[in-house]
């Protein structure tokens, strides 16, 4: 199984509506979750779309993370985001950048829904010249100690970046030939500001924090390559190098879990695709996911769906025995 996550998507029945955007969003995660990211046009890295959280399945995006800059600006209402274990709440108007290769999402603030617009800029698009991006890019990207930085719309710096953001959303809404170029030049412009500003200056490097990063996307590689084996703590630490306790405090720090509750949540993901395509008897399955105990298997299953691995399967196919 290549993707690990994958939202239904049922289109608006309005064509007219935001063009193409669906009634609920979709998401595609990679087995390291990294995100499967739906640019307008191939070979054109450059992602533009206004949404609202209520597009989302549970007004809530997957914790994901891309090689792309993500910029947000809140339209109407307020977002909670999530960027490496670190939560803010992003207010009306505020602007947020978030550095490239970070685990993060945003969801609802006190399941209120909220208006937004999400850039994806990715950054071959910065500069063909190689001393230029060496210069005013790499050093951003790979700064540890930059994981993101949220614009206020009262700052100076936040106006400006929200100005910048609403023009070249307002660009992909007109789709006039060769909009492209010019969002592509306007974001090297608020690039240009913010460096000038100083927003964009490397904090101290925090290198513990790449480490712990890598760490956990290793860590989460090994689970998703061996569920169906019999796995102990201790061979999932090995996996990442660190200690137990090492492991249990970056899988809590980073996707709120302990290891053995996300291996035993991608191992139920893999029973419903099992269950769903395939007519294997519910004992075969319980094994090929790695529970070695049928009565674990369906206890664990109703925990989380709440249903039993054949009434879920009668569910999808009445007709089944």
């Amino acid at each position: 199984m290549d993707k690990i996550f994958k939202t239904n998507t049922t289109e608006s029945n309005n064509p007219k509506a935001e063009d193409t955007v669906p009634s609920i969003l979709k998401t595609e995660l990679m087995q390291d979750r990294s995100e499967v990211v739906q640019y307008e046009q191939t070979g054109i890295p450059l992602y533009i779309r206004t949404a609202d959280l209520s597009f989302y399945p549970d007004m809530s995006a997957p914790c994901h993370w891309h090689d792309d800059i993500e910029w947000i600006h809140i339209l109407n209402g307020k977002m909670c985001f999530y960027i490496n274990g670190k939560r803010l709440t992003l207010e009306e108007h505020d602007s947020l950048m978030v550095n490239a290769r970070q685990m993060h999402y945003g969801y609802s603030f006190r399941k209120q829904d909220c208006h937004f617009s999400c850039i994806l800029f990715h950054p071959s698009l910065f500069c063909s010249n190689r001393m230029l991006m060496k210069k005013y890019v790499t050093p951003i990207l790979e700064n540890c100690g930059l994981q993101y930085l949220h614009l206020d719309s009262a700052s100076e710096a936040g106006e400006e970046t929200a100005k910048y953001l609403a023009q070249v959303v307002s660009l992909k809404e007109n789709t006039a030939e060769g909009y492209e170029m010019e969002a592509i030049a306007l974001m090297h412009i608020l690039w240009c500001r913010l460096l000038q500003r100083g927003e964009l200056s490397p904090d101290p490097d925090r290198q513990e924090i790449a480490d712990d990063l890598k760490t956990q996307k290793d860590i989460v590689s090994f689970l998703y390559q061996h569920y169906s084996e019999k796995l102990t703590l201790d061979e999932i630490a090995a996996s990442g190098h660190v200690s137990r306790s090492k492991c249990c405090r970056i899988f809590q720090h980073y996707l709120q879990q302990t290891p053995i509750d996300f291996l035993n949540a991608y191992r139920l993901k893999v029973s419903c695709s099992l269950l769903d395509t395939t007519d294997k008897s519910i004992t075969e399955i319980a094994l090929a996911c790695g529970f070695n105990h049928l009565s674990y298997f369906s206890k664990m299953f109703y925990g989380n769906f709440g249903c039993t691995p054949r009434e879920y399967r009668n569910r999808l196919n009445p007709h089944s025995s």
